[in-house]
């Protein structure tokens, strides 16, 4: 995992100056605006802006043409304003032209911000440190990366044209209003304001309403997902009551706010959307134009004017309540995507790059830990507490303890995961915060508890990491993995995809893959975070070997809970409670009688554990 990000961040290096934190807003800000992480495409964005703008004249110099021929045909009914038409014809070749320009224009630049946005994210999270990354979970930021920026993607293809609707049609018409009639200008406002009056009593409370509106669809949509993750415990354990309880609870909650919303709303909105329609001001100004004309103050072309541009203001306020929702909606997904481009990167730290004076005279160990203490936050109790040993180079050091007591954290913190609280952590006598990630992860190889295979090749697969690696070399990674055999009987052999997460290969033969791409890269330190959890007794001989090899001169960090595989490591560390409670070879800590005598005691007596002898006391009792 670590070397999948160290690739994807060299990749995607070159978008970072067009993406970055600074260019919006903190993303717990009450509200978000959407323009400052608009701004790789703001230009074209403008353009396409004034180009819906253009459209938008367009379309009203049509209105007064038209007004304008019909005068003329009044005036003149032998005579035929052919120019005047021909004007028309043009203003509404313009006005289609210009639309689609503006279509196009939005277009692009919402398909180049998704593609910056989802490069800057996946840089961004290449350099941060893979406990955040854990920490958010794979389901969470998935969201980010492709939801919320599809929906940056709607915004920015679908806002454009709504500009020029919501702001330069009511404006420019409320301007050829006031020069055609200033009374028949004024009833269209009345009505424009009537309107707007009503609709602003009706949404007092909306923005409370769209917050618990966002809220109860997260719980349906986190309530979907684990219901149908979950669907094989449910099926076991609850035939789906608890769990599609749960899921049933937030639709209610759902349907709930919905019922509020629309009770709160109620009259008031749908007869402000009455009111705002084109027919309530076309019959106003009809009216009004009728006593006018009657009285000989408004000529029959004027009033014909102003009953085809009359309803541009109330037909108006559609477009900016959507833009406003559209604002409102955009704004969770600024803030979800900011959160993620703020999260703290890796820093190298320069200033501790000087050996201690310690290492400076008995020569560094291969990996050191110097009275670290670490906890997962500010508030949590310590996972380790003044933490303190040596690995020297070439030898084997095993972490073994109950449940919990800080071994896998250990092995997380090496290569950085997270950083430690306190103390330090040295390799070849230099504190890793001292080295470039980059340079980290090149000293160091992982095969953790569960292996990790992308939807790809096995051959690809191995080469994680290092993807000039020749075919001989895969092969050659591979046998010594003890994985050429499997891999050769499959049809396709190395080519063979193996599905996402490795699903079509069993966990015995992923492990060996990982084992393979470790091998491949042959990185002097390497750490095992329990290799052999989840191997089957077909695969665990096999996968022993390979494990064998991987660790044939290699400095070795091993979490194991199989107590016997780490009966020949050169030193045994017993974690209790985050401190290291006892220390030393497999004989040495037997003879000591503490807790790791007890840990060995109590994995012989699994060993020995039957299916007959637990059901022989059970036996023994019904015969009494």
């Amino acid at each position: 995992m670590a070397m999948d990000g160290q690739a994807l961040g060299a990749r995607q290096d070159r978008f970072r100056h067009e993406i970055s934190p600074q260019d919006a807003p903190p993303a717990r800000r009450r509200r978000v605006s959407p323009w400052a992480i608009l701004k790789p495409v703001r230009f074209r964005i403008w353009l396409a802006m004034a180009i819906s703008a253009g459209s938008a004249l367009f379309t009203l110099a049509v209105m007064v043409l038209l007004m304008t021929a019909v005068g003329q045909l009044v005036a003149a009914p032998g005579s035929v304003p052919w120019g005047t038409f021909a004007g028309v014809a043009i203003c509404t070749i313009g006005a289609y032209v210009a639309r689609l320009g503006a279509f196009n224009q939005a277009h692009y630049a919402a398909f180049r911000l998704e593609r910056l946005l989802r490069n800057g994210l996946a840089a961004r999270l290449a350099r941060v440190p893979l406990g955040y990354v854990e920490a958010q979970g794979a389901g969470a930021l998935a969201k980010v990366i492709h939801d919320d920026v599809k929906a940056l993607h709607v915004f920015v293809a679908d806002s454009t044209p709504l500009y020029a609707r919501a702001y330069v049609t009511p404006a420019v018409t409320l301007a050829l209003l006031l020069w055609l009639d200033w009374r028949l200008a004024l009833v269209a406002l009345a009505v424009l304001g009537l309107g707007y009056g009503i609709l602003t009593r009706a949404q007092r409370r909306r923005r409370d309403m769209v917050r618990a509106y966002n809220a109860a669809r997260e719980k349906v949509s986190a309530a979907v997902v684990e219901y149908v993750q979950a669907m094989p415990v449910v099926r076991n354990f609850d035939s789906g009551q608890q769990s599609f309880g749960r899921y049933q609870a937030a639709l209610d909650g759902y349907l709930k706010v919905m019922l509020d919303w629309y009770r709160a709303a109620g009259f008031p909105a749908r007869f402000s959307w009455l009111v705002l329609s084109p027919m309530p001001t076309l019959t106003l100004v009809l009216g009004a134009g009728l006593i006018l004309t009657a009285m000989g103050d408004l000529g029959m072309s004027r009033w014909l004017g102003v009953l085809l541009i009359c309803t541009g203001m109330a037909e108006a306020m559609m477009p900016m309540m959507m833009l406003r929702h559209m604002i409102e909606k955009v704004g969770l997904s600024i803030a979800r995507i900011q959160e993620v481009m703020q999260a703290p990167e890796l820093e190298r730290r320069a200033d501790l790059a000087a050996a201690s004076p310690r290492d400076a005279a008995e020569g560094p160990s291969a990996l050191s830990f110097e009275g670290v203490s670490f906890a997962y936050g500010p508030d949590l109790a310590p996972a380790l507490q003044d933490v303190s040993f040596a690995v020297a180079q070439g030898s084997v050091t095993a972490l073994v303890g109950p449940s919990g007591a800080g071994k896998t954290t250990v092995a997380r913190l090496i290569p950085r995961f997270w950083d430690v609280t306190a103390g330090r952590i040295c390799l070849d006598g230099t504190d890793i915060r001292a080295l470039a990630p980059d340079d980290l992860l090149e000293k160091v190889a992982f095969v953790f508890q569960e292996s990790f295979l992308f939807a790809d090749t096995i051959a690809g697969n191995i080469r994680i990491g290092r993807p000039d690696a020749s075919d001989e070399q895969v092969i050659a990674a591979a046998r010594a993995a003890q994985a050429d055999g499997f891999i050769r009987a499959l049809p396709q052999g190395y080519d063979t995809p193996v599905g996402e997460r490795g699903v079509f290969l069993s966990g015995g033969q992923r492990q060996r893959i990982a084992i393979a791409r470790a091998l491949l890269q042959d990185r002097p330190l390497l750490v095992l975070d329990e290799a052999t959890a989840f191997a089957d007794p077909e695969n665990e001989a096999e996968l022993i070997a390979a494990l064998s090899e991987l660790m044939r001169g290699r400095t070795v960090i091993m979490v194991a809970h199989r107590l016997a595989t780490i009966r020949d490591a050169d030193q045994i560390l017993v974690f209790a409670r985050g401190r290291i409670a006892e220390r030393g070879s497999h004989d040495a800590l037997l003879e000591a009688g503490g807790t790791y005598a007890r840990l060995w005691q109590n994995y012989e007596k699994a060993q020995t554990w039957s299916l007959g002898a637990a059901r022989a006391p059970v036996t023994e009792e019904v015969a009494r």
